[in-house]
């Protein structure tokens, strides 16, 4: 590491998200609290301590030399690192969750690209025509997304991780013998899919034991599973990627 790395590493992360939702973000605090990583969830602290709304729109208003298009962003020292799987891989680079032969880096940011590829089509599932306007608008067009998504585009994603965790170093993980970021954002898929699809998840999941086990392999993990029970883990929502609308999952 350089002095400046150095510096910054010993200061806690501070991460700038909406403080009401899971979204984007919990991908990058999945890393930060397996790894037992300081950070700062910037935006839930108090007002008066520099946190809510306000802290969001002060950095991106303060853009500097590397803009950011929008949150989920991660303060590392004078470092300001944009894009959900930039900033996972950043993370996961400095703090031992991803091995070290450049092969296996370049193979979990593939996945986890994928991941979010994944993730976009399930929160387009309601709201199909505009992020602008309520799903209650485009309720008929979030139907016929849904469908689409649960019976041919959820079966793709899940049989194409059930194939990478197969064909890996048969330990059950998606990269190596060892879990590493990747794992945690596909824990976070499949449990927003069986918020959002309860019906349709367990149907798929039928079909892709690897990756239900998966999910419980990490939910079981000692500082995931503590996270997961504090206060830190907020809710599910219907303001979030993943909603539950019983009318898209017959």
């Amino acid at each position: 590491m350089t002095s400046a790395d150095e510096s910054s590493a010993q200061q806690p992360y501070e991460l700038i998200y909406w403080p009401s939702i899971q979204g984007r973000g919990e991908f990058v605090r999945l890393v930060l609290e397996e790894g037992g990583i300081p950070y700062e969830d910037v935006a839930r602290q108090p007002e008066e301590e520099g946190g809510g709304m306000n802290a969001i729109q002060e950095i991106l208003g303060d853009i500097g030399q590397t803009p950011g298009f929008a949150v989920p962003m991660l303060r590392a020292g004078d470092l300001v690192i944009s894009q959900t799987a930039n900033i996972c891989l950043f993370l996961a680079t400095r703090h031992g969750l991803v091995p070290d032969d450049e092969a296996s880096r370049w193979h979990a940011n593939q996945l986890q690209l994928t991941v979010m590829d994944f993730v976009t089509e399930a929160h387009d599932t309601h709201h199909p025509i505009s992020v602008a306007d309520y799903y209650e608008d485009q309720k008929e067009a979030a139907k016929r997304r849904a469908k689409a998504f649960i019976e041919l585009r959820m079966p793709k994603f899940l049989g194409y991780f059930e194939r990478a965790i197969d064909a890996g170093a048969r330990a059950g993980w998606l990269v190596g013998e060892q879990r590493s970021y990747v794992d945690l954002s596909l824990f976070q898929v499949v449990r927003g899919l069986e918020y959002a699809f309860p019906n349709a998840t367990a149907r798929c999941l039928e079909e892709a034991p690897n990756v239900a086990a998966l999910a419980d392999r990490v939910e079981a993990r000692p500082n995931v599973a503590a996270y997961l029970n504090s206060e830190r883990r907020i809710p599910f929502n219907e303001d979030g990627i993943f909603r539950h609308y019983s009318e898209l999952d017959p």
